[in-house]
């Protein structure tokens, strides 16, 4: 019997599994102590996690990957339809073309080709409230984009982090949908709307975060066409691959239990589907969301307890269609027929995407409040249902093959916080009890931009 490229995969990505999983088992060495000794401890193998984990074993420093899930990766996720043989990506999509990007995909032989779209013809504009084409609606001319651009250009600074002036600049604290009034950016709105997927109602948060979310670098990369993907559409095969090359410093499937630093190093106590384990390292980086949950266990102090209280976050889910009648091409936009500039209502869709993959489209679905993922799943399948009940397509669901919950996505603060100078004591805690941080809380959600920020750490966190 032939072997298939999806079966290689699955056969390379799982050969960290094995030697993570080999490490562990019952006789071997690191069971017999139950301790693993490392430099640096890394909670969390997301795109920061997984990208530090490579780096710091590049800069001669033992590492330990502590990863939840049973997979690296975090929101880079793919799905491999074996009816058509095709992939098609979910959550994260593109990268930005600069050297950082082109270097680490080439060392794990993974090969980058230009972004030209996902072989779409057309939008059409629907309200997925009624299942209804908004009648008349079209986008409106992008014409205040170069205004929008210039105002990017006087804080530079948002693309490298939130390294903030004091006092913050008062235009970056206006409630988005009064910012954009003041700078005339009304006709971009649903533009930057369908960009800044996941921050919720973008009318209502700080100015800061759309701008750093939709920000210069994505900007000049789309109207450069400059952003990439890879050439066999699988942003996984770049996890599965560090995962094999990282091999037994991968604990999957694992939860951090309790965690002490003390002076003379740090103790994390981790449970794994081996049982327990202790890891003890000179350092820790943290790459999950900042969240109190995050922390359960730790020996968080007041002032840690005190600013990561502070965040509350946003909900985003992903998945795969499999549709029968849907027009070939068409893309479906989510738009409000009496919503504020048509933007889509939440909780809902942002819209049904062409994959590329036949008969297989994407679900991008948002919400500002919590929503369980039961209730976002039944309410995917019935506003389908709907688009065929108002007779505007003759389509019916088969099944949705994936379905993934980004949650929590896009961690905020309020504008008070923002200006009592948040960011600057959220930074101050580098290196705090030998523990750093990294991940789109301390900057955005966008893999390139998080690795050059996480690259612009590792020698803080690599010095002795």
């Amino acid at each position: 019997m032939g072997v298939t490229r999806k079966d290689a995969l699955r056969i390379l990505g799982g050969t960290g599994v094995a030697a993570a999983a080999a490490a562990l088992a019952p006789g071997s060495a690191a069971a017999a102590s139950g301790v693993i000794r490392r430099d640096v401890c890394v909670i969390g193998g997301g795109a920061s996690g997984a990208y530090a984990a490579v780096r710091l074993r590049d800069l001669g420093h033992s590492v330990a990957v502590v990863e939840r899930a049973g997979r690296l990766g975090g929101h880079t996720e793919t799905y491999h339809d074996p009816l058509s043989g095709g992939s098609t990506d979910i959550g994260v999509l593109i990268y930005h073309d600069i050297p950082l990007v082109r270097e680490f995909f080439g060392r794990f032989d993974v090969p980058l080709v230009r972004y030209t779209g996902q072989g779409g013809t057309a939008n059409h504009y629907v309200d997925f409230r009624t299942g209804l084409v908004v009648p008349g609606y079209t986008p409106p001319a992008p014409a205040a984009l170069p205004a929008y651009i210039a105002l990017l250009q006087r804080y530079p600074y948002l693309d490298a982090g939130f390294e903030l002036p004091d006092p913050v600049p008062a235009d970056l604290l206006l409630p988005f949908g009064e910012f954009a009034v003041k700078h005339g950016l009304e006709s971009i709105l649903q533009l930057l709307n369908g960009y800044a997927q996941g921050l919720g109602d973008i009318l209502r948060i700080p100015a800061v975060y759309v701008l750093k979310n939709v920000s210069l670098s994505v900007i000049n990369s789309v109207l450069t066409g400059s952003l990439l993907i890879t050439e066999r559409r699988d942003n996984s095969e770049l996890y599965e691959k560090i995962t094999a090359h990282l091999g037994a410093d991968v604990l999957l499937g694992a939860r951090v239990t309790q965690v002490h630093r003390g002076t003379h190093g740090i103790q994390v106590r981790v449970a794994t589907p081996h049982g327990q384990r202790v890891i003890q390292c000179r350092k820790l980086l943290v790459t999950a969301p900042p969240l109190l949950s995050t922390f359960d266990g730790f020996d968080l102090d007041a002032t840690e307890r005190g600013i990561f209280g502070r965040f509350r976050h946003h909900h985003y889910w992903t998945a795969v269609a499999r549709l029968s009648g849907m027009p070939p091409g068409v893309s479906l936009v989510n738009v409000g027929a009496d919503t504020p500039y048509n933007l889509a209502p939440l909780p809902g869709w942002y819209g049904l995407t062409v994959t590329g993959v036949p008969n297989l489209w994407g679900v991008k679905y948002g919400s500002a409040a919590p929503v369980s993922d039961r209730a976002v799943r039944d309410a995917i399948v019935a506003d389908i249902r709907r688009l065929r009940t108002a007779g505007s397509y003759p389509v019916e669901l088969a099944g949705l093959e994936i379905f993934k919950a980004h949650n929590p996505f896009e961690l905020v603060v309020g504008a008070g916080d923002v200006a009592g100078g948040f960011y600057r004591r959220l930074y101050g805690l580098q290196g705090r009890n030998g523990t750093f941080y990294t991940g789109a809380a301390f900057h955005t959600h966008d893999s390139s931009l998080l690795w050059r920020f996480t690259e612009a750490l590792l020698p803080r966190i690599a010095s002795h």
